[in-house]
């Protein structure tokens, strides 16, 4: 059995290590690409780490932004994985709070609800939780939606370096809990630290098994 995740980990690897290049930004639905192959989201609150865990998985320093500002992704950001191209990474906007005026925020949510409930192509969603806060209000709220979508998910922490060996193990046991109360959630959740590395072969492996490869 770890021969056979090995594998797959190493093939993974493989994968995310070629080509991986940006596509477009989508400001409104009718900007999205020509669904041709399977899409991956990635969806958080804002400043979570959503780029910071797509430059770890895709091996690159800034194939995404990252930055400390709260709301800065307005966008959904598309970036081709594999040559030919094999699936699709989605960098969202980030949910629950935002520098921005309230109608922007609107817009940016009714955006990225129409996407996740309509997308042909969406094979999974990564819901990113920062493992040093936990599941918030605003969390619970996408999970639910994704349930009632019937759009499956992983739960991925994020930032797991920021904490003691004992507060991580306590983080990570609330969260599957909860994660195991949801229908569309996978019942075993990602531990991930873009800084450190930790997780980042696992999910790259989980995320082929996600689009089918």
């Amino acid at each position: 059995m770890e021969e056979a995740d090995s594998g797959r980990e190493q093939l993974a690897n493989r994968l995310f290590s070629g080509r991986v290049d940006f596509l477009l930004s989508a400001p409104q639905l009718k900007f999205l690409p020509e669904p041709t192959v399977p899409e991956i989201a990635f969806c958080g609150r804002s400043n979570v780490g959503k780029s910071s865990l797509l430059n770890a998985l895709t091996g690159r320093r800034a194939i995404a932004r990252a930055s400390v500002t709260p709301g800065r992704t307005q966008e959904l950001n598309f970036f081709e994985v594999g040559a030919p191209t094999a699936f699709r990474l989605v960098d969202m906007p980030g949910y629950g709070f935002a520098k921005a005026p309230v109608k922007v925020v609107e817009r940016w949510k009714a955006l990225v609800r129409t996407f996740l409930r309509g997308r042909q192509v969406l094979a999974r969603v990564l819901v990113l939780v920062d493992a040093r806060h936990g599941l918030k209000d605003v969390d619970r709220e996408t999970m639910a939606m994704l349930d009632a979508a019937a759009v499956g998910y992983r739960v991925v922490l994020t930032k797991a370096d920021k904490l003691k060996a004992s507060e991580l193990a306590a983080v990570s046991a609330r969260t599957e809990a909860e994660a195991r109360k949801h229908v569309a959630a996978f019942p075993r959740i990602h531990v991930t630290s873009a800084e450190k590395g930790l997780g980042i072969a696992e999910l790259r492996a989980a995320l082929l098994d996600d689009v089918g490869l």
